[in-house]
């Protein structure tokens, strides 16, 4: 691979909750703890933390609007989790390709014998 996988935003879109949030966002261009709380089988307080780790990771930016903060998909950053997503999967397709290919070799050997 070109460039090393980020494992902080790995872990972040790792659960499935905060995949659901992001979802939501990109769906309704933003959101907030309480917006999304009312679409997700989750508390406000438990969506407030996944956003927490969502921002950490930079996929979403937070702007105070009152009270609250409005959240919005950060596109480039989830643009870089995609590409590194698409990285991982060309290596694992390579390596399979691999053990593919050395395991008809052994069945070749094992059917000449």
């Amino acid at each position: 691979m070109t460039s090393a996988v980020d494992d902080d935003l790995w872990s972040a879109v790792g659960d499935p909750t905060r995949r659901r949030m992001l979802d939501l966002l990109l769906a309704d261009g933003d959101g907030t703890a309480t917006s999304l709380s009312k679409q997700l089988p989750v508390t406000r307080q438990a969506i407030a933390k996944h956003l927490g780790v969502l921002d950490r990771a930079g996929l979403v930016r937070a702007t105070p609007v009152g009270r609250e903060k409005r959240y919005q998909v950060d596109e480039a950053q989830l643009a870089r989790a995609v590409a590194q997503l698409s990285q991982v999967g060309a290596a694992w397709d390579a390596r399979l390709r691999r053990i593919k290919r050395i395991a008809e070799a052994i069945q070749r050997a094992r059917e000449a014998r």
